[in-house]
């Protein structure tokens, strides 16, 4: 049995949205603030501009909406057909959660919502909580938003994590499919976490009524991602009964193309699957999946039946994957 079975309905996958700062900073900025170079910075990572949130205007809430409003009108649907919001988010607007003004912007009154934090593997997490109440039966439409704004959180003098991070916010839609043809496209999944890890990623409360910066040991994250992401996408293929060569897209967490190329290379999956535009983006965290399969999605690469494999990672130790039909 897989991870997905033993109910009466299935998770359809019926629009996406996604939205980005219009402010950009281009590596060739960043090394008018910190000692480096445009060629450090990409060689490293494959990054070279990242959106960066300026003002109000761009606030978590404000960013998540219209990725949202987006995701909902390419799913043919109003705001008042959401049952539900969640979203995945590690720099809410609020201590007390985002979820609930997103909803107010949007107009989405009969929907409940609710943050989710999970960091970077946020998306994955969101995506697996959604369709548990699809497939339960409680919720018909679900919104599930990643959206995060890190440039609040970056210390800009620290060349080691200002070159990372990008903020915006990305969104699906799911939709339960008919009881009469329960079809399933959540394939198979699986999430992990490894506490003993969590000091290698942190933005610590300080004690004065605020946080510190990003801290990160990136060497550490490296090898962690690089030897964990490709155990849970191979073992949300089994739960899938798919191989590494029947996907049509592999969508990583968009954190460091070494990375992508390592588990690439592990899974030895054809790298032309493999989804990339941290380039343009950078790393925006719990956004950066769904940032990227709209992108491919409004691109007319991603057509409807194609097979998806996602898998996210970072601070807590986490780190999860899902496998799933496009539409």
């Amino acid at each position: 049995m897989t991870n997905t079975e033993s109910s009466l309905f299935g998770v359809r996958f019926v629009g996406s949205g996604s939205a980005v700062p219009d402010r950009v900073l281009t590596n060739i900025d960043l090394a008018q603030m910190v000692d480096t170079t445009d060629e450090w910075i990409a060689s490293r990572t494959g990054i070279r501009a990242r959106h960066i949130a300026d003002g109000d205007e761009d606030s978590v809430a404000n960013l998540a909406a219209q990725a949202g409003q987006k995701a909902i009108a390419a799913a043919g649907l109003t705001p008042q057909d959401i049952d539900l919001i969640i979203l995945s988010t590690s720099t809410s607007d609020d201590l007390f959660g985002t979820a609930g003004r997103v909803q107010q912007i949007l107009g989405a009154e009969r929907a409940v919502a609710f943050d989710l934090v999970a960091a970077c593997s946020g998306f994955v997490f969101g995506l697996v909580t959604a369709s548990q109440y699809i497939r339960t039966g409680v919720y018909k439409n679900v919104l599930l938003i990643g959206a995060d704004v890190l440039s609040r959180w970056v210390d800009w003098e620290d060349r080691r994590t200002c070159i990372l991070f990008g903020d915006g916010a990305g969104a699906v839609v799911l939709q339960a499919s008919s009881e009469i043809k329960p079809e399933n496209n959540l394939l198979g999944f699986e999430m992990r976490s490894d506490g003993k890890g969590n000091n290698l990623l942190n933005i610590n409360y300080s004690g004065r009524s605020t946080f510190e910066p990003i801290s990160m040991n990136g060497q550490e994250v490296y090898r962690f991602a690089v030897r964990r992401v490709p155990e849970v996408i191979e073992k949300s293929l089994h739960y899938a009964n798919l191989e590494i060569h029947d996907l049509d897209w592999l969508i990583l967490h968009q954190a460091n193309q070494r990375i992508i190329d390592a588990v690439v290379n592990r899974l030895d999956c054809d790298p032309a699957k493999a989804v990339s535009n941290m380039g343009k983006y950078g790393n925006t965290s719990a956004a950066s999946i769904p940032i990227a399969l709209d992108e491919w999605v409004q691109a007319g690469k991603i057509q409807p039946d194609h097979l998806i494999a996602i898998a996210g990672f970072g601070a807590g130790l986490s780190w999860g994957s899902a496998v799933f039909r496009w539409g």
